[in-house]
Parts: C-alpha cells; sequence; structure tokens
C-alpha cells in the first residue's frame, strides 16, 4: 500500500519523541473537523511548535553509516563499485567514494569485502610513500564480474536510493509544506498589472500545492503568469540521482531540469570531496531549488512513462516525475498532437489519489506519490476540453480577461517605459480606439508590447531615434491584426 503524508509524519514525530500516539489521534480527528494538513492541526493543538515542525520536513538526508543503512543489498552496491572501478579506471578508495557519492566507511567496508572474494588487488600504496592511499585494481574475476555487471546494467554514478526513501523524501518535502505569502505573491507579480481580486485568488491556489486552472482569450498573461508561480517557491529539496526498484534503476537528477542549491562548505550540489563540512549528509541527494517544468504542445503520452533505454538497460523518470516537489506546467493545453481526453484519463488518478504509478518493461509496478503544483494554462474552453468530472479534481479555475480601457492604459504605459517610450495620451487613445471601434478586437495584454516593439524596429530601420507616431501606430497595429478576419494574428498569442 502507498505510504501516506500522515503516516510518515506520524512515524518521524513518535521517533523524535515530539508527539505521542495519543497527540497523533488528536490532530487527525481536528484534521477531519477543520481540515489541513497533519502537522499544522498538531501546531494548533500546541503539540508541536511551527519551528519544530519546520525542522522535521527539511530535515537533510543522512548520510548512511553502514552498507545495510543505504537501503541497498550488498551484493548490488559492490558489483556498482566493480563498473565504477572498470568503467573509470579508479584505483583508491577515495575516487571510489567520489563515484558512489557514499560515505568512506561505507566504501571501505565495500573494498574489504571485495579484496576478500578476490575481486580487488591491492597494489600498494599511491606515491610509494608513508601516508598515501591504498590503491587497488581488478582482478581477473573482479573485471569479468564488472563487465557481467556492466551487460545487465550500464548505470555507472552515485548509488541510487531505495525507493523506499524517495517515496518518504517527497511526502517530506511536499510543496505544500511551503508557505507563499501574500508579500511574496505580490512581488513576484510586481511587473504585471493584476487586480487585488486576483492576487486573493491566486495566493490559496499557490498555496494549496494541487492544480491551477489558467483559462481566457489569448495574449493576457497566462504564461507569464504560469511562469511566475512555478518561481515563487523558495524552498530547497533533496532529488536523488537515481533511484533503485528491485535492481533496476531511474535515473531522477537532470541538471537540464534541476538546480542545484550549494550547501555552506562545498563547491557544487553534486558529491562532495573529502573536505566537505556537511559530512553527514548523504550525496546521493543533490540540494536543489524546487523545479518548474514546462511543456507545450510537444507534450505526448510518452513522456510521461518511464523511458527505458534498450542500451544501458536503466531507465529515464518521466519528465513529471522530474518535477515532484516542484511546478509542472502545462501550456497552450488542448493543442497537444495527443487528444486532450487522453492526457485527461492519464491524470486523473495522480490528481485524485496523489499517487502516481509506474510500470517497468519487467511488468512490475510501483507508486510515488504525486506532490507538484500542476498548471494548465489554455486559451480553449475548458468545457470543450475536460468533462465535469475532470474540472472537479482541478480545485483552483481562474479566468484572465482582457483588460478594460483603464488597465489597457497602465499596461501601455509601463511597458513602453521598459523600452525607454514616452506615450503621449493622444497616441494611447488611438491605439485603444483603432483596436476596439475601428478593427472590432478586444484589448490584450500582449498588444502594447508588439507595438512598442514594431515602432522601435521601424525607427531602427529609418535611422532615427526610437519614438511614437501616429503613422509608426497605425502600421504596427497593421501588423498586428488581419484584415477582414475579425482574429489576432497567430504571431500576437504568444502571453
Amino acid at each position: 500500500m502507498p505510504l501516506t503524508d500522515n503516516a510518515k509524519l506520524g512515524d518521524i514525530l513518535l521517533a523524535k519523541g515530539l508527539a505521542t500516539e495519543a497527540d497523533i489521534a488528536r490532530a487527525m480527528e481536528r484534521q477531519r473537523q477543520h481540515g489541513g494538513v497533519l502537522g499544522q492541526n498538531l501546531v494548533a493543538l500546541e503539540v508541536i511548535s511551527q519551528k519544530q515542525l519546520d525542522a522535521v520536513l527539511n530535515t537533510r538526508p543522512r548520510a548512511p553509516r553502514t552498507v545495510e543503512e543505504t537501503g541497498l543489498p550488498l551484493a548490488q552496491l559492490l558489483k556498482m563499485m566493480l563498473k565504477c572501478i572498470y568503467a573509470q579506471d579508479l584505483r583508491t578508495a577515495s575516487e571510489m567514494r567520489d563515484c558512489l557519492a557514499l560515505p568512506f566507511n561505507v566504501v571501505m567496508k565495500l573494498v574489504e569485502e571485495a579484496t576478500e572474494q578476490k575481486l580487488l588487488a591491492a597494489l600498494g600504496q599511491t606515491g610509494g610513500i608513508a601516508g598515501g592511499e591504498m590503491s587497488y585494481q581488478l582482478s581477473e574475476a573482479g573485471r569479468r564480474l564488472a563487465k557481467e555487471a556492466q551487460e545487465q546494467n550500464g548505470y555507472v554514478g552515485p548509488a541510487p536510493v531505495s525507493l523506499q526513501s524517495y517515496q518518504q523524501r517527497i511526502i517530506a518535502q511536499k510543496i505544500g509544506n511551503e508557505r507563499v505569502d501574500q508579500a511574496r505573491v505580490e512581488a513576484a507579480f510586481s511587473d504585471m498589472v493584476v487586480t487585488d481580486q486576483f492576487i486573493q485568488s491566486i495566493g490559496p491556489a499557490i498555496n494549496s500545492g494541487k492544480s491551477i486552472l489558467l483559462y481566457g482569450p489569448p495574449g493576457n498573461g497566462k504564461t507569464s503568469l504560469a511562469e511566475r508561480i512555478g518561481k515563487l517557491f523558495e524552498g530547497t529539496i533533496y532529488v536523488p540521482h537515481a533511484v533503485d526498484i528491485d535492481g533496476s534503476i531511474v535515473k531522477v537528477f537532470d541538471p537540464s531540469i534541476h538546480q542545484p542549491v550549494t550547501p555552506p562548505g562545498t563547491a557544487t550540489g553534486a558529491p562532495a570531496p573529502t573536505s566537505v563540512v556537511l559530512a553527514d549528509v548523504d550525496h546521493r541527494w543533490v540540494a536543489c531549488k524546487r523545479p518548474l517544468v514546462m511543456v507545450g504542445g510537444e507534450l505526448t503520452l510518452q513522456m510521461l512513462d518511464l523511458e527505458f533505454n534498450a542500451i544501458s538497460k536503466f531507465y529515464e523518470a518521466p519528465i513529471h516525475l522530474k518535477a515532484l516537489g516542484g511546478t509542472f506546467l502545462i501550456d497552450d493545453f488542448g493543442r497537444q498532437l495527443v487528444k486532450p481526453v487522453d492526457l485527461l484519463n492519464r491524470w486523473i488518478v495522480p490528481l485524485e489519489s496523489r499517487f502516481d504509478f509506474m510500470k517497468l518493461h519487467s511488468g512490475r509496478t510501483f507508486s510515488v506519490p504525486f506532490d507538484e503544483l500542476v498548471v494548465f494554462a489554455t486559451n480553449l474552453n475548458p468545457s470543450d476540453l475536460m468533462d465535469p468530472a475532470f474540472l472537479r479534481r482541478i480545485p483552483y479555475k481562474l479566468e484572465t480577461v482582457g483588460p478594460s480601457q483603464q488597465v489597457f492604459r497602465q499596461i501601455f504605459r509601463i511597458v513602453a517605459g521598459k523600452y525607454g517610450l514616452e506615450p503621449t495620451d493622444e497616441v494611447v487613445e488611438f491605439v485603444i480606439d483603432e483596436i476596439t471601434k475601428r478593427n472590432g478586437e478586444a484589448l490584450a495584454g500582449y498588444q502594447p508590447r508588439f507595438i512598442c516593439e514594431h515602432v522601435i524596429n521601424a525607427c531602427k530601420f529609418k535611422g532615427v531615434p526610437a519614438h511614437f507616431t501616429l503613422e509608426e501606430v497605425r502600421e504596427g497595429l497593421g501588423h498586428l491584426i488581419v484584415k477582414g478576419g475579425g482574429k489576432r494574428a497567430n504571431m500576437a498569442q504568444a502571453a
């Protein structure tokens, strides 16, 4: 059975002596009556303080002190070490430690075991001087076993973490645990013209850590809003280099998605050398900012499944698993090559149960907590894309509408100022009249930027300083609006 948030947090608090079983029961009863998460109910009952809760939820993964604490069988770790030695021509235990991202004492236990099994042979101290580090070499038997292991699974690198550790870590660093206050939300949207009502609506949606639907006509900032939502989170999470599922390896850490946070005393978020200050940290995990993953029309069902490499014989985690603990933005929803209903059917279980299920090519199925803020952004009618059952599974639905004339004037002046331009009242009113009266179009947030950029490019072409003229503005509007079509040009639909 999948782990639950309450069971995991309760176990941690019990183990740390911060709560009793009776305390947990009281908090769960309060949770049933008043809602919220277990931790906040414990704080409300004054069982623990907010500081204690934060400390539990943000605990760094501790380095394993023994082979058993790695969560992996000794035989598997031995094969991984032999593959590292064979593939990278390693000689010393320090080099093996850096490859496996395991503590030195654990690696030395593996070295001792490999030496006893005559898989490794000691060559003497490096440099031939006293105090140097012992150098090792694969024996013929060790070389054969390394080759066999590589044929079975070509993964070479930091040792994976166990599936159970991965499940527990996802829950412990839930995105819903991070509070995003009103001041931070207002600061994130400070360069956009948004209403107080929007701030009051989007704030709870962000703090829910669940799913949001942004819908409305094109060109009114849905993509920009979604990007800012994803960048609002400031917490640090720990992402494993890889996860072990019954001997199969799934790579999770992706440098193109995960942005490491440098811990004090280390140069990078990768496995640290001997001088690392945080020696008790498990370097199989990378400290990262909460990820922001954005997909658009390229999204397919295959991208939501494990990707098995038939040559290297290990898996790459799907894109939404790499977004765990962060934000997953599906932009231009409804314009993917796959039918919207098929994508939605794939998401129903994760959004409802907050767990997703993955299947290995061997048929083995496993679950992971589905903890991420999913944002759907579309300029199509949601009722044409989603049935009522699915819409119910998206708790927050926010419509982005076109600006009023008053708001449009604000946007125009703000955008123009960013380009170093100063529009006169005559220019602004001319733009509004041309769009709404002459062409019968709706005002949209993207229009000022397009007009300003056209004016700058036209002045550049003519070799004169950038400035507004009614002639240049009229020409820009001619490029912006399709004549006689009553629709915006495709190139102007970008938020």
